[in-house]
């Protein structure tokens, strides 16, 4: 199956909902501990590394 690229709003909207995310999860711990940063740090690579690739692979291919 075709990998689909992803619009400017759906970045946005995907960094905004991890953000929100992030925000739940710190607000609503008691302390900040290693597995708190893990879950943050994956979670971040989870969602920034395809938008990287996505966003790496459009501005190298410009249209003539």
């Amino acid at each position: 199956m075709a990998k689909r690229k992803l619009s400017n709003s759906q970045i946005v909207c995907f960094t905004l909902l991890w953000g929100f995310l992030c925000y739940l999860l710190l607000s609503s711990s008691q302390k900040i501990t290693g597995q708190t940063v893990f879950a943050i740090v994956a979670s971040a690579i989870i969602v920034f590394v395809p938008i990287y690739k996505n966003y790496r692979g459009r501005s190298g291919k410009k249209k003539a």
